[in-house]
């Protein structure tokens, strides 16, 4: 653990270390401490500026890492609302900033890459056990049965409300930091280590059962049960962890429902989500939303209306179809493949498909268990939410995508044994005494 604070390293790069774990830390909170650390990670990356560390900035990896704003800034050449374009760039600065930060920042990523996810998981763990701990607080409080902490009152958005986190975007967090700890039991041999990391899986995992976001639970279902042990395991050890994952998803899917609240949030909403709108009920079902939204797409699909004018189309539409909750909640399309249809059409989704194609396969090449989890993530809950429309969203897409692509990218340096590396230093030195 003392390593993990008290790093061998220069002054400079000891400083961007501790910037990325202050950024890690303060996801989960309010967006104005990880946006006041990413401005004092750059002020500082740019002070200590070295043209001989850098890497080459105008390259394709680059382009597609900040693919996302570039269809935003090409899209508001014919948007027909200028103000909330330009907004939209305002939104996706840290897409365009991360990638330039680590090209000109000589931190090895790699090297310290599991630090910083232990780091981003222990943040994720303690933020949990915090929710959990005002959760009993309030409960008690009021006098209320322990076994509500298990009611609609305690969870979903209203158990990450103290945070004020939107709980699928908090989901995306958590459930990543779960496959980063799961991934390190499986391979831990220390017992301490092997004791922190499941007590921090089972924190994490009730955090996501009480989280409630279906996308990131079928997402992390499919990690679990397929990636994991494609990834990390093989012979009997992956057949023994596939029968006991099956057998744990059975007894979650058990207590899901047997659970008024989990079986209302995963049953009975995700059945209302998929519904037709019926005009003697107050609901906007989801699919009846996507229906709207891709009516529009029909009317302009190569192109799209523009960065910026997703809502104001949508409101519209809602106001004429009577689906007055959404109009009133100014909801987007909670689908970011069909966001990119109506912004940019068919050529924006495409470019954001290459995006997710281009992370699967450096993730597949890599075998990099965490870097896929996090691609799925982001496939998986794109088909539910406007990741890219929200703060938090984009913070947890522009690092960890940067941060994973880089770390792929980078050439692992050879280390020599001690012993070897002291006698080539004294040769080199004898050397150079000879030749002066």
């Amino acid at each position: 653990m003392k390593e993990l604070f008290l790093i061998r390293d220069n002054l400079a790069n000891r400083i961007s270390y501790y910037h990325l774990m202050l950024y890690l830390l303060s996801l989960p909170f309010d967006r104005f401490y990880s946006h006041l650390v990413l401005i004092s990670f750059s002020l500082h990356t740019i002070i200590h500026f070295n043209r001989h560390t850098v890497k080459p900035v105008f390259t394709l990896r680059t382009l597609i890492l900040q693919s996302v704003f570039l269809a935003a800034a090409i899209s508001t050449i014919y948007a027909s609302h200028l103000k909330d374009a330009f907004r939209e760039w305002e939104l996706y600065i840290p897409v365009v900033v991360f990638p330039v930060l680590f090209c000109i920042n000589p931190l090895d990523l790699r090297k310290y890459r599991y630090n910083l996810l232990l780091v981003f998981a222990l943040g994720c763990t303690a933020t949990i056990l915090y929710l959990y701990i005002n959760a009993l607080m309030t409960i008690r409080y009021y006098k209320l049965p322990f076994s509500t902490i298990i009611s609609p009152a305690f969870t979903n958005h209203n158990f990450s409300q103290p945070i004020d986190m939107h709980a699928t975007f908090f989901s995306l967090q958590i459930a990543l930091a779960l496959v980063f700890v799961l991934s390190v039991w499986l391979r831990e041999s220390n017992r301490l280590n092997k004791l922190i990391c499941g007590f921090c899986t089972i924190v994490l995992t009730a955090g996501i059962i009480q989280l409630s976001s279906k996308s990131a639970f079928l997402a992390l279902f499919l990690i679990i049960n397929i990636a994991i042990p494609y990834f990390l395991l093989q012979g009997r050890q992956k057949v023994r962890f596939i029968t006991i994952s099956a057998a744990i998803t059975v007894l979650f899917m058990t207590v899901i429902l047997n659970t008024r609240a989990f079986r209302d949030r995963f049953v009975n909403e995700l059945k209302e989500d998929i519904s037709q709108a019926k005009a003697d009920e107050n609901t906007d079902p989801r699919l009846a939303r996507w229906e709207i939204a891709i009516d529009l797409v029909g009317k302009s699909p190569i192109i799209g209306y523009g960065a910026g004018s997703e809502i104001k189309l949508l409101q519209e539409q809602y106001y004429k179809h009577k689906f007055y909750r959404s109009y009133l909640s100014q909801l987007n399309a909670h689908n970011e493949y069909l966001s990119f249809l109506l912004k940019s059409g068919i050529w924006g989704l495409t470019i954001y498909i290459s995006v997710l194609v281009y992370g699967f396969k450096k993730a597949m090449m890599k075998k990099d268990i965490v870097f896929f989890a996090f691609m799925l993530l982001l496939a998986v809950v794109s088909l539910s939410e406007n990741i890219l429309d929200a703060d938090k969203g984009v913070m947890y897409y522009s690092f960890f995508f940067s941060f994973f692509v880089f770390i792929a990218e980078q050439k692992i340096r050879p280390t020599l044994p001690l012993k070897q590396r002291k006698y080539l230093r004294e040769v080199a030195t004898k050397a150079m005494a000879v030749t002066s």
